[in-house]
């Protein structure tokens, strides 16, 4: 008689023979996502897209999929790449350090009026701001005055040019921190030390671009009233001696808008030099308007304005760049800048300083690299004399190896420029 069939061991075969294929299957899955998430993780180091790739100048600093270690030669080969906050090939210049400034200034303004660079205001710190202007003597190689501002004029990211005699300050930041802006401005006549008053931004704004030109002072971008926002307007004013001769009128608002940018009269043309979008902002609620850190964007772009009155691009700089309002010379027909602050670094996540110094060459359009500061620096007060650059003030770098913001300074350096 035939056996009758084990159906208890049966069951069991059964049962082994599908936990065998569950765990090859959760071992094959387990697998898989082990080899998709190395795309994104090495040794617990998370590598986001923005320094896998970067597209400036169309080149790789780091390729996708490379293991990131937190050595100083990764970030070294990171800061020697092409990218835009990597430092450039750059000629070493003679520097000769000169009697440093009486205060240390950050987002300080100032002006040259003939032998004389007028220095105006900015922070000695984030909770201290100054409220004077310090003049340096190029024939005598010191400083030689010093005056008070008046009492409601902005403290920094102002609007500032002169005429030779009269200089026009417009709008900007009044008081320490990320403090509210103003509308108010003022004019310094530079013979007499006296102060005029004149009229009105209509709106406040932050450091915006100002120059006069044919006659008129205008007013670009900048800021708006939350010091974050970006502003394109475009305001002029017919002035002569310090007055005004009519109201504020609206012009062709610039291509893109932002605060700290260089902006020059040259050839009879209008020139709008790099800056940024973004700014820090004032902490919600703070009763000392403590500020708040906002991602800037920065650019390299260069607007011109000739006598058709509408906007063309030019050739970009070297490097995106900011905080080069009264970072600039003319000479030799080349617009020279001088430090500044560029794109953050994408392994510090931390601002990177400039420390070359660019010439744009008025005839024929292009940029080149024509030095090496002493230390990257951003808010450089320049001036030229006697075939000397001079540079005083601003924020330093942390060190040779070490481009982020450090110590708010007041030394004075020149060097012999020759081109």
């Amino acid at each position: 008689m035939a056996n009758k069939p084990d159906h208890h061991h049966s069951s069991r075969r059964l049962i082994l023979v599908l936990y065998l294929i569950s765990v090859l299957g959760i071992g094959f899955v387990a697998a898989s996502l082990l080899v998709s998430s190395s795309k994104f993780s090495f040794s617990g180091v998370w590598v986001p897209p923005e320094i896998q790739t970067t597209n400036f100048d169309s080149r790789i600093v780091l390729k996708k999929g490379k293991q990131l270690n937190d050595s100083k030669d990764d970030h070294v080969r990171l800061l020697s790449s092409s990218a835009t906050f990597a430092d450039l090939p750059a000629p070493e210049l003679e520097w000769e350090q000169m009697q440093s400034a009486p205060v240390p200034r950050l987002d300080g303004y100032s002006v040259q009026i003939n032998n004389l660079l007028y220095v105006f205001s900015g922070y000695a710190s984030l909770d201290y701001v100054h409220s004077h202007v310090d003049v340096f003597d190029f024939t005598d190689n010191k400083w030689c005055e010093r005056f008070d501002t008046p009492k409601d004029m902005a403290n920094s990211h102002l609007g500032i040019v002169t005429d030779g005699r009269y200089v026009y300050v417009v709008s900007g930041q009044y008081g320490p921190q990320c403090r509210g802006p103003t509308s108010r401005s003022f004019v310094l006549d530079s013979v007499t030390k006296t102060w005029l008053e004149f009229p009105s931004l209509p709106a406040p704004r932050y450091a915006p671009a100002t120059q006069i030109w044919r006659g008129r002072l205008h007013v670009m971008g900048g800021s708006k009233e939350n010091r974050n926002g970006v502003a394109f307007d475009h305001w002029s004013i017919a002035v002569k001696d310090g007055k005004a001769l009519d109201e504020w009128r609206e012009e062709v608002p610039i291509p893109r808008g932002g605060p700290h940018r260089a902006c020059v009269v040259a050839n009879d043309k209008l020139f709008v030099i790099g800056g940024q979008e973004g700014d820090f902002m004032a902490k919600p609620n703070s009763p000392i308007f403590k500020c708040s850190r906002r991602r800037e964007i920065f650019n390299g772009e260069v607007y011109m304005m000739d006598k058709e009155m509408k906007w063309k691009m030019l050739p970009p700089m070297p490097k995106n760049n900011s905080h080069i309002e009264s970072a600039w010379i003319i000479v030799n027909n080349s617009i020279v800048i001088v430090g500044g602050t560029t794109d953050w670094h994408p392994v510090t996540k931390r601002l990177v300083l400039v420390g070359e110094i660019f010439r744009f060459q008025l005839d024929t359009l292009a940029w080149s690299v024509i030095g090496r500061l002493p230390y990257r620096v951003k808010t450089t007060l320049a001036g030229f004399w006697n075939g000397y650059l001079y540079f005083t003030s601003g924020q330093r770098d942390r060190g040779p190896d070490n481009p982020q913001p450090g110590k708010v300074i007041g030394e004075m350096w020149r060097t012999k420029l020759k081109f």
